[in-house]
């Protein structure tokens, strides 16, 4: 045991709805990759804070080469399922592998590396629950990392989001937030896209919050965020940029695009063509403009159709799950079928 590390509230019993009723209301989804030293003492946090509620615990194991895997086997019992990924997808894959085997009305995330305090849980579900908000999201009032590499990135990074989105909170980059179940499925989580949780919170028209939380120093194992993340975090943002404005609405975008540069053409054509085609400069700049149009309407044609096979769905997921394993007993789901290790009665897995 780490003791002391987390200032822990046991005693919470904020609201009896939620405590230890038949079935799981609470989720705690937690990625990790390469988080050994760290499993063993976040567990004990987030049991010992939620043990007057009915719960679960979720740790996704995005392809560890450590001994992240066994920690957790060596940590089960019967409210942990451990998700096992095949390889590395990143922490929003492993987030959304997570949320989609969750069984509880409230979904909480949960970074892996002991920075997040799980005793700032119970506040938040309370604020959620009495609030009727489907989203909140927790803000480090106080985060202790280093000013260059860490603090500076992410206040640029939070700036330039909350202009370019107009979501305006105040830390897009803290994992701990609590969600009703509903809006956690209605995020679409894929690529690396956890930062812009609230942009796709509010695409989908989610009430959302935030609170401040508790941040802690790392104090086991290396983080896994850098400088060379900045160009990954703009090209998202582009993305999410174009999913607020023209996700549903592509040809607003590529239509007035391509619209402007093949009547440009056009107009340069006629232009040519008025005075007998005297510059063959003019003639090419003119093809090349209403061809370049061309492309760009023939673009938008094309996202329209992807927008509707996207929300149609394949039913496939960006990511593939190695095994399942849940309770103190080990039951084992690899590709669809259970083996028991000291066999035990368990709930069947939620697919």
């Amino acid at each position: 045991m780490m003791e002391g590390f987390f200032e822990l509230h046991a005693s919470y019993d904020l609201f009896p709805e939620i405590r230890k009723k038949h079935g799981c209301q609470i989720s705690v989804v937690i990625p990790l990759f390469n988080e050994q030293d760290n499993v063993p003492h976040l567990l004990d946090a987030v049991r010992d804070t939620l043990k007057n509620f009915n719960y679960e615990i979720i740790a996704v194991d995005d392809g560890s080469t450590d001994n992240t895997v066994n920690m957790l086997k060596q940590s089960r019992d019967e409210r942990l399922k451990v998700i096992v990924m095949t390889r590395n997808f990143g922490q929003t894959n492993a987030m959304a592998a997570g949320i989609a085997h969750a069984s509880g009305e409230y979904i909480v995330t949960l970074d892996g590396d002991l920075q997040n305090d799980p005793a700032d849980i119970p506040a938040m579900l309370e604020h959620a629950r009495s609030g009727h908000w489907d989203i909140v999201a927790g803000y480090r009032a106080n985060r202790l990392d280093g000013w260059l590499l860490r603090k500076l990135p992410s206040r640029m990074a939070n700036a330039m989001i909350r202009n370019l989105t107009g979501v305006h909170l105040r830390d897009y980059g803290c994992t701990l937030k609590v969600f009703r179940r509903e809006a956690a499925e209605r995020l679409g989580l894929y690529g690396e896209l956890h930062r812009f949780i609230p942009v796709l919170g509010n695409i989908t028209g989610a009430r959302m919050t935030e609170m401040p939380v508790r941040h802690h120093k790392r104090r086991f194992g290396k983080s896994k965020y850098g400088l060379g993340r900045t160009t990954r975090v703009l090209g998202d943002l582009l993305l999410m940029v174009y999913m607020q404005r023209w996700m549903r609405k592509p040809m607003h975008l590529f239509g007035a695009l391509g619209g402007s540069l093949l009547a440009a053409g056009v107009l340069l054509l006629l232009w040519q063509l008025i005075h007998l085609f005297s510059g063959i400069t003019g003639t090419m700049a003119g093809l090349v403009l209403a061809m370049t149009g061309t492309v760009i309407i023939l673009m938008g044609l094309i996202a329209e159709m992807l927008m509707r096979s996207y929300y149609e769905g394949s039913g496939k997921t960006p990511y593939t799950i190695r095994e399942i394993i849940e309770g103190a007993a080990e039951l084992v789901i690899r590709n669809g079928h259970t083996s028991k290790q000291e066999r035990r009665t368990s709930e069947p897995v939620r697919f």
